[in-house]
């Protein structure tokens, strides 16, 4: 399958630089998968569309400050490093700018020496190895030195840190937020439940692999970051509770959907379940538990189209952008929101 036919024209404009002042009053388009037809909404409105029994299904992963910026010890030469993956306690897999200055063994110092970093080994796709030295909880110590990771299509700085989190965040370990959650707010979420859908938890931390430029002309040759997820069991019993009862499951966000897929039976059972995920999802993937999605309008060619267009075909999908385009809709990840069912 041709990478190219999951292209459409985007003009620059359409790429929202700073979040609304309110979440849930981002634009919603509704796509039926079936039909291809297409409704425009507001986001609130999306509890229109659950019915008392089905399960929605959120990513609680928390984005950590995993921007920062230090000079290389010796020749005070600018360090720009995004974590990525932690390793172990003080190990982390990083992304280094520039990363030719960045060799086994050199020494990279952050806020006069608060944090200091070696690089201790350089892997896959020129990725570093960094060892952190600091004195008292890394968590303190980055809050204090790092900064948000947003994307780099994103060029506004960010006055609230907290909108590049969304509402239900609970576990440090995102290099970037799952961004179709950032359109809820407590009351939106507890009107849901008050309606009788179940709300069930999982965790996946989001990596730049999801986001990650498809550099292969075929999509079958590309290859997937790994990341973390985690599922716990009373989780996993509410979206078997729903599925068994014949009640739909919709997936908030491409994280979501990844998480219960990679953790999910062939039969669509889930169990309590952690681990790490590459799946890579594109048309002709056939979905073991969900029926509907949540999620935001992605980049051309990304994996995330492909993964949309599997769900509710691509011609669907291509018309749908289209159309979003041409109804000036706001694109990526401060952008509005698209329900697939």
């Amino acid at each position: 399958m041709d990478v190219k036919d999951f292209d459409y024209e985007l003009p620059e404009e359409l790429i929202a630089q700073d979040p609304l002042e309110d979440r849930s009053s981002s634009r919603l388009m509704v796509l039926n998968r079936e039909t291809g037809a297409v409704q425009h909404k507001i986001f609130k409105d999306v509890i229109d569309y659950l019915n008392p029994g089905d399960c929605l299904v959120i990513n609680n992963t928390k984005v950590i400050p995993a921007r920062l910026f230090g000079v290389k010890e010796g020749t005070e030469a600018k360090i720009e490093i995004l974590l990525l993956k932690r390793h172990s306690d003080d190990v982390w897999e990083t992304l280094v700018k520039p990363g030719k200055k960045c060799k086994i063994g050199t020494r990279i110092s952050f806020g006069e020496g608060l944090l200091v970093g070696e690089v201790v080994d350089v892997v896959e796709e020129g990725n570093r190895m960094i060892r952190f030295n600091y004195e008292g909880i890394f968590e303190e110590v980055l809050d204090q030195l790092g900064q948000m990771p947003l994307p780099p299509y994103i060029t506004h700085q960010l006055k609230d840190k907290n909108r590049y989190q969304t509402v239900y965040a609970k576990y440090d370990g995102s290099a970037a937020a799952p961004t179709a959650g950032l359109h809820f707010t407590p009351e939106l979420l507890e009107q849901i439940r008050g309606k009788g859908v179940e709300i069930a938890e999982v965790t996946l931390h989001v990596g730049l692999g999801t986001f990650r430029p498809v550099k292969v002309d075929t999509i079958e040759e590309h290859h997937m970051h790994s990341e973390f997820y985690r599922i716990e069991q009373a989780e996993a019993d509410k979206i078997n509770r729903a599925k068994k009862s014949g009640h739909r499951i919709i997936a908030v966000g491409t994280t979501s959907t990844r998480t219960l897929e990679s953790a999910a039976e062939p039969d669509g059972c889930l169990t309590e379940k952690s681990g790490w995920t590459d799946i890579f999802i594109y048309p002709g993937y056939k979905f073991k538990v969900i029926d509907g999605l949540i999620t935001n309008f992605h980049l051309p060619q990304s994996t995330l189209v492909m993964l949309v267009s599997a769900l509710a075909g691509r011609e669907h999908v291509l018309n749908a952008y289209r159309q979003a385009v041409e109804e000036r809709y706001r694109f990526f990840s401060f952008g509005d929101a698209m329900l697939i069912f």
